[in-house]
């Protein structure tokens, strides 16, 4: 584990030791990221007004950053209130996205630059496209995929496109183990 990983208001970040921070990623406060996760260059994952969990084998890749929003009546620990970020197991996200207080399914696919704002669920086995914004309360259903700014639907996924898909995160945690040193370089 490297990276920033910095508590906030005395919670620190608990991250499974089987899972990869790259060295400029910064980690913020209430923050679980699962075993098998990779967390890459440049990401920032802030749980300073609520939580995040990361489920695992989840791939968050270079850039992206995830925030929540915060209990406005006070300490969300207390009152329960706010929005955390759920990402569940299994997850790849794309280069670059913004994931703010939202639930991700295990399964779900998030495109380059994609935006889940707040309230939003994507479901397992759905596909956010690249560049689209899924605004607050909408729900992506499995098997389909989602473009545009606002998000809607598309069409459903290819039995191809879903097994790229699972081929991606596949290919991250190959990635992952090689930068922990686990696995031997491809050659």
């Amino acid at each position: 584990m490297t990276g920033m990983i910095l508590p906030y208001r005395g919670v620190m970040p608990k991250i499974h030791p089987e899972a990869f921070i790259a060295e400029n990623a910064v980690i913020i406060g209430d923050v679980e990221i699962g075993a098998g996760s990779s967390v890459w260059y440049g990401c920032v994952l802030r749980g300073d007004g609520n939580k995040i969990r990361v489920g695992r084998n989840t791939n968050i890749q270079d850039g992206t950053v995830v925030h929540v929003n915060h209990d406005p009546k006070g300490d969300y620990r207390e009152t329960g209130g706010g929005m955390p970020t759920h990402i569940g197991d299994d997850i790849s996200i794309g280069h670059m996205a913004l994931i703010h207080a939202c639930r991700l399914e295990s399964g779900a696919f998030i495109g380059m630059r994609a935006v889940v704002m707040d309230l939003a669920v994507v479901e397992g086995g759905a596909m956010v496209a690249a560049g689209a914004l899924v605004t607050p309360k909408k729900r992506v259903p499995s098997g389909q995929l989602w473009t545009g700014s606002p998000a809607q639907f598309r069409r459903d996924l290819s039995p191809a496109e879903q097994e790229q898909n699972a081929y991606i995160g596949r290919h991250y945690s190959e990635l992952a183990e090689g930068y922990l040193g686990r696995r031997a370089a491809p050659a």
